[in-house]
C-alpha cells in the first residue's frame, strides 16, 4: 500500500478559472477563489488543506482574472511552492488540466475544484486509491438532496456505475465533492485546445476504465451561487471545545 511519502510527493492542481458568473451580485471584479471569506481569500482554505497533509507542490490553473491570484498568492504559501497555468480562453475543467499538464511532476495528480471545499482524510484516499489500482478516484459526499448537484452512483465494488446530471434526481444520494485524483495517462487522453468539461465529457467516458468513488467526503461547501457563498462563514468558523 501506498504510503503518505507518496502522497507529499505528488502534485496538486486547482481549477481557478472559472467567470464565477454567478456570483458576481456578491463577488465584484474579483475570481471566485479570491472570495473573501472571514477575512481571506476562499482559495487560502483550500491551500490550507494540502499543506495540512503534507503536499508542497500545487499547479494553480487560472483563467478569469488570474493576474490577481498571481498577485496575491505569488509563488510560495507556506511549505507549498504554486506555479501558474494562464488558459488563453476558457477551456473548461478538463481543458485546463490538459493546458497544465507539462507543468505536473507525479504521475498521479490531485485536482480540486476552486470554489469547493470537501473534508476529507487524503491519506486514507491515496491509500484507497492505491489499492484498488484506480485510474481515476472521485471523493463522494452524502447530500439529503442531492437534486442541485447531480447524483453518483457506485457499485459494490467502488467503481462508478452512472452520472445523474442536476435536477433529474432528488432525495439523498452520493454527490461529486470536487475532487480527483487522476492518471497522468487519462489526462494526456483530453483533447488539447478546446473547451472540455471533466464532469459532462471527460468522467462519463472513463466509466469501465478504472472509475472509482470514494465514499469518504464529509463535510460540504460550494460557494458557486450567492446563498451557499453567504454559509461559508459558518462553514469555516473556528471548531469550539465543548
Amino acid at each position: 500500500m501506498k504510503g503518505m511519502a507518496d502522497l507529499a510527493s505528488i502534485t496538486a492542481a486547482i481549477l481557478a478559472g472559472g467567470l464565477g458568473t454567478r456570483l458576481r451580485a456578491v463577488v465584484t471584479q474579483r475570481p471566485k477563489v479570491l472570495a473573501q471569506v472571514r477575512g481571506r481569500p476562499f482559495l487560502a482554505y483550500l491551500l490550507d488543506q494540502l499543506a495540512a497533509f503534507g503536499l508542497t507542490d500545487a499547479v494553480l490553473c487560472t483563467g478569469y482574472l488570474a493576474e490577481q491570484i498571481r498577485a496575491a498568492f505569488g509563488e510560495t504559501y507556506g511549505s507549498l511552492h504554486l506555479a501558474y497555468s494562464e488558459e488563453p480562453e476558457p477551456l473548461g475543467t478538463g481543458g485546463a488540466l490538459r493546458l497544465a499538464l507539462p507543468k505536473f511532476r507525479s504521475e498521479v495528480v490531485l485536482v480540486m475544484n476552486g470554489d469547493s471545499y470537501c473534508e476529507v482524510d487524503l491519506r486514507e484516499l491515496w491509500a484507497w486509491h492505491g489499492a484498488r489500482g484506480a485510474s481515476a478516484t472521485l471523493v463522494l459526499t452524502r447530500r439529503r438532496n442531492t437534486s442541485r448537484y447531480g447524483r453518483v452512483e457506485v457499485a459494490a465494488d467502488g467503481t462508478i456505475s452512472s452520472f445523474a446530471e442536476k435536477g433529474e434526481v432528488r432525495g439523498p444520494g452520493w454527490i461529486n465533492a470536487g475532487i480527483y485524483l487522476l492518471s497522468r495517462q487519462l489526462l494526456k487522453n483530453i483533447p488539447a485546445k478546446r473547451s472540455v468539461s471533466l464532469e459532462g465529457e471527460i468522467f462519463p467516458a472513463w466509466i469501465g476504465r478504472g472509475l472509482y468513488g470514494y465514499q469518504g467526503g464529509g463535510r460540504f461547501l460550494d460557494i458557486g451561487t450567492p446563498q451557499a457563498y453567504a454559509a461559508a462563514t459558518r462553514f469555516f468558523a473556528p471548531k469550539t471545545k465543548s
